[in-house]
């Protein structure tokens, strides 16, 4: 794995971050597989991008509208030359003064052609972590 390919796997989260400040869930989404297995960190398993779309669409519109999220890419781990593990810290900042909740997501990337994008997600609230 080259230097830009572990830049352009973390431009992924920072295109999530953008995503979420703005509210975006199409752009938000677009950096998952089309046949993506997301676990959100509810447990609930989605297996196509377009829900995805469609779920952090209502979470923008309704409890999380405002907020903004601040992922800290801790690990990428290379599983072979198209192929890698990450590890991401985030913290998610409500519009108002309720608490930050800090969550932490294991996903498996992988590149098709010149770009990287998600095809396994899981994401859980750490023990112990700020809600």
């Amino acid at each position: 794995m080259t230097p830009p390919d572990e830049d352009a796997i973390k431009g992924i989260w920072a295109t999530m971050a953008l995503a979420w400040e703005k509210g975006d869930a199409r752009l938000f989404a677009s950096v998952f597989d089309e046949d993506v297995s997301f676990v959100s960190v509810r447990g609930e398993e989605q297996t196509r991008r377009d829900e995805v779309e469609q779920g952090h669409a209502r979470l923008f519109a309704t409890a999380y509208a405002g907020s903004r999220m601040e992922p800290d890419v801790r690990l990428v781990r290379p599983l072979g030359d198209d192929l890698a593990l990450v590890h991401v810290t985030s913290v998610v900042v409500p519009a108002d003064d309720k608490p930050a909740m800090t969550t932490h997501a294991q996903a498996v990337v992988r590149r098709r052609g010149d770009s990287w994008s998600i095809t396994a997600f899981h994401n859980m609230i750490p023990l112990g972590a700020p809600r």
